[in-house]
């Protein structure tokens, strides 16, 4: 199926093909995307109005989020993740374990890496628990959640020596998955979500380098 103009930005930005701050021209993106203009209008307008961009006069740029916002969208996840964990403990299918047993596995390969790559293995990682919940409507929440992390500039994978320790944290959630243990999914989540936080703040603070 082809995809719309609206998820094509969106992934885009996703992507860190537009950052926080970058422009984003109607004509320029619908030549990039092979559209007409009236299409990629639309998607800008719908960006705009769920947050995802800002106007700087008369241009639109992608949004970016202060100290106060990361906060609340943190508080959110933090819950919601723990939730997805929780049920995916009582819900998800052998397969699905199984299936979230090999991406721990398979992404031990990334350590040392490119920081992004790690960043789009662990999104593929949390978004297969979202998936093992069993419960489309949170589903749909961590959607929203996961699409707001889009406006930060950079991942916490970038972080030196987070991208090993947050490996440890994966697994640990999944042999509680495993496990069946639905509040040692929740702890184990939240603990893995808080220390994400805490990694960003050390590194917007200059605590901590960034590979």
């Amino acid at each position: 199926m082809q995809k719309d103009a609206y998820t094509l930005i969106l992934e885009a930005i996703d992507a860190g093909v537009y950052k926080p701050g970058s422009r984003l021209v109607e004509s320029e993106l619908a030549e990039r995307l092979g559209v007409s203009r009236t299409p990629v209008r639309e998607a800008l307008q719908r960006l705009e109005t769920q947050a995802m961009l800002t106007r700087d006069g008369r241009s639109l740029i992608v949004a970016s989020l202060d100290h106060n916002q990361l906060a609340e969208l943190y508080a959110v996840r933090t819950e919601l993740e723990g939730l997805a964990a929780r049920l995916a403990a009582r819900h998800a299918s052998d397969e699905e374990l199984r299936v979230l047993r090999s991406m721990v596995e398979d992404d031990r390969s990334l350590l040392g890496g490119d920081p992004r790559a790690l960043s789009r293995a662990n999104k593929r990682f949390h978004k297969q628990i979202h998936l093992a919940s069993h419960n489309r409507f949170l589903v749909q929440q961590l959607d929203l959640v996961h699409r707001s992390m889009a406006l930060m500039a950079s991942t916490s994978f970038a972080a030196e020596g987070r991208d090993e320790v947050a490996m440890g944290e994966h697994d640990a959630i999944v042999r509680a998955l495993e496990s069946h243990d639905g509040d040692a999914a929740y702890g184990a989540t939240k603990t893995h979500i808080s220390r994400a936080f805490e990694t960003r703040l050390r590194v917007d603070a200059g605590e901590l380098k960034v590979r």
